[in-house]
């Protein structure tokens, strides 16, 4: 039988509670469900759409979730793909993310893509189309300087990481400099 030594520690070595989430304030017509996860653990709120549009092969639509927000001050809402829909159709978040400050109030929209070539699309209401998560986020001060620290990357950009193939990271002789 497992012990409880919890109660054998002194106070200051108690396991501390997790702090009571912020919460997410919603406006929803009733047509459409909840924002929800579909496990506990997952860090995105579905969202569903909230009304009937066909979106063409190749083409996007601006879709309305049929909620409005109040995020919590110092959290900002990504509205992300859902994997399914892009990869068993192709539909992804246009701008994904998609950014939703905490101070906007208005109406929740999600500006999808069908990437398919040649297949249109059917969105119901209630079906999901991407998911919402909040994050923290940090408003730095903005300080304009002369020069930056220097960091073994430098200013070495797009692919000079690594990339595809047997060739290494680009060495960045490639690149012009002004000045």
């Amino acid at each position: 039988m497992p012990v409880d030594h919890a109660d054998t520690l002194p106070e200051a070595a108690q396991p501390a509670s997790a702090p009571e989430p912020p919460a997410l304030r919603i406006r929803r017509r009733e047509a459409v469900p909840m924002p929800h996860r579909a496990h506990p653990d997952d860090a995105g709120l579905d969202l569903a759409s909230a009304e009937e549009l066909v979106i063409p092969a190749g083409g996007r639509a601006l879709v309305d979730t049929g909620l409005a927000l109040a995020l919590p001050a110092g959290t900002v809402g990504m509205v992300c793909p859902r994997s399914g829909l892009a990869a068993r159709h192709g539909i992804t978040v246009l701008n994904g993310p998609g950014i939703v400050d905490a101070g906007y109030r208005g109406p929740l929209k999600v500006a999808l893509h069908n990437t398919d070539p040649s297949e249109p699309f059917a969105l119901h209401v209630g079906d999901r189309i991407a998911q919402l998560v909040v994050v923290p986020f940090l408003a730095p001060r903005l300080d304009e300087v002369e020069d930056l620290d220097q960091t073994a990357r430098a200013g070495a950009g797009f692919g000079s990481s690594g990339g595809f193939g047997g060739g290494g990271a680009p060495t960045g002789a490639h690149e012009t400099r002004k000045g």
